[in-house]
């Protein structure tokens, strides 16, 4: 039996549509492109555990006056450098400088009082010594003598007592002239002026910080360590060290000291740690040490396989046809040449390496010889 005109029509456009799709399946096929492959792996690796802190001088002076005075003249500022033993400030002297004159003319006049003691006593001693010989003779009478050695005893006793007199006179110089030295406050040591609150004309009480010197010589970075991890700490341990501040790179400071009581309201350790020589370092800058922690299972990746785009990173990781299927990813720490991937990729993935500013999601990868 022929089939009838009508169903040859009908069977015209399916056939025609099912050649269509062909068409558009062999069209569909991805693009391809040459590029070096990496893979990612699982690596086990200490955990580093960042911590924030500020740079030090090792010894830091305030300075504060002794006696309360007038402050009369400050003769540095802030960012001055100073000698040791350098005048910072000069308080008003006035009133210990009387005292001093006063406490110099007591012992002016005990001095001189004093010499004459010595003069009388002296002659009454050889008086003595003379009546001990008419005594000796029986030339004098016994009254005579004794009138002679009582007078010569108490010659000795005013001398005596003057020579007391004499060394509280020089006691009160001593301490007149400590107290006119306390009006002048002057630098420890040799370093730098790091904060001035001191102007003249103002009081200075005793306590009150003035001035702020930092020694010259290597620094310090002070940061706070949680309890949990303080165990791990050693005296003379090596540890990574980040200044962004200044743009230096990373460097290697020691620990020098672990304070022993901790902070009861963050219950964390205050650790110091000796910081290398540098031109620039400066007190106050903001720093970052690495400690060690547990070992942790990490995913490593080449920094060379991650790209930018925008503000994020990201990859071009093969799915299981090939294909290069853009990625964001969150990066962790650098390790050398890689970088830990902490969410975006598992262990075992394929990679481009050195993408550059390429568009190839969507293409198949094939190996570069």
């Amino acid at each position: 039996m022929k089939p009838s005109r009508s169903s040859l029509l009908l069977l015209t456009p399916v056939l025609l549509l099912g050649c269509s799709h062909e068409n558009q399946a062999v069209q569909a096929a991805p693009p391809t492109a040459q590029a070096q492959l990496v893979k990612t792996k699982a690596q086990q690796m200490p955990q580093s555990i960042r911590t924030s802190g500020t740079v030090h001088a090792k010894e830091t002076a305030m300075i504060s006056a002794q006696m309360p005075g007038t402050i009369r003249q400050v003769l540095v500022q802030a960012g001055d450098r100073v000698r040791a033993g350098q005048l910072l400030i000069a308080l008003d002297d006035s009133a210990m400088r009387s005292d001093l004159n006063r406490a110099t003319a007591a012992q002016m006049a005990v001095e001189k009082q004093q010499m004459a003691a010595q003069a009388g006593a002296t002659l009454a001693s050889g008086t003595l010594a003379r009546y001990q010989e008419l005594k000796n003779q029986k030339s004098v009478s016994p009254q005579e003598f004794d009138e002679v050695q009582q007078r010569s005893q108490a010659a000795s006793l005013q001398l005596q007592a003057l020579q007391a007199q004499s060394s509280e006179a020089n006691a009160a110089v001593a301490g007149a002239r400590t107290q006119l030295g306390y009006m002048q406050l002057h630098a420890p040591f040799t370093g730098i002026v790091t904060a001035r609150t001191a102007d003249p004309g103002t009081l200075a009480t005793p306590g009150t910080p003035l001035l702020q010197i930092d020694r010259d010589g290597p620094l310090q970075l002070y940061t706070s360590v949680d309890e949990s991890l303080i165990g791990s700490v050693r005296m003379g341990m090596k540890l990574p060290v980040s200044i962004d501040g200044i743009g230096a790179a990373d460097t290697t400071a020691t620990v020098a000291q672990i304070v022993p009581a901790a902070d009861p309201s963050s219950r964390s350790f205050l650790v110091k740690l000796d910081l290398p020589a540098s031109k620039q370092l400066r007190a106050g800058i903001y720093a970052t040490a690495n400690f060690p922690g547990a070992v942790r299972s990490v995913i490593l990746a080449p920094q060379s396989a991650v790209v930018m785009r925008g503000s994020l990173p990201c990859v071009y990781a093969l799915d299981a046809e090939g294909v290069a299927q853009l990625r964001y990813v969150t990066l962790g720490n650098r390790h050398g040449d890689e970088v830990e991937i902490l969410s975006g990729i598992a262990a075992g993935e394929t990679l481009v390496n050195h993408p550059g500013d390429r568009d190839i999601a969507g293409k198949r990868i094939e190996a570069q010889p």
